[in-house]
């Protein structure tokens, strides 16, 4: 896999990362969560990216 399709699986999963943290957030009104959250994205992500 070229670095370009790297990238751009990055940036397709920097959507989730903004738009999930606000929601989370909004649901829990603690950062701790959506710490948990943006950590498990960036697994996934990663994981998407090493491929």
């Amino acid at each position: 896999m070229n670095i370009s399709r790297r990238l751009g699986i990055l940036v397709v999963c920097a959507v989730p990362a903004i738009i999930g943290g606000g929601i989370v957030y909004g649901l829990c009104d603690s950062y701790v969560p959506v710490f948990v959250y943006e950590t498990l994205l960036l697994f996934v992500a990663g994981g998407f990216a090493s491929k």
